[in-house]
């Protein structure tokens, strides 16, 4: 994961993963905070944020790393 921008005193640090390549995909950009993780679009640093709690991130971070979560499958009637 890349570091998006350097933490002040109590500034979020967001970050992207390092599979995130600049060139306006869909992108996410985290934060972590004492309580969970914060995440939003890296496209709308002012826009909505998701909160989540340390056991949720935890467990998505599992998932991920353990390749339980893949890409959406295409559902076409």
């Amino acid at each position: 994961m890349r570091i998006a921008e350097l933490s002040g005193s109590n500034r979020l640090v967001w970050f992207t993963s390092s599979y995130s390549n600049g060139a306006g995909g869909e992108c996410v950009e985290c934060a972590l905070a004492d309580d969970g993780a914060l995440i939003r679009d890296s496209k709308d640093a002012y826009g909505p944020v998701v909160r989540v709690g340390n056991q949720t991130w935890l467990s998505f971070i599992r998932s991920v790393k353990g390749k339980g979560i893949g890409r959406p499958r295409n559902h076409e009637a």
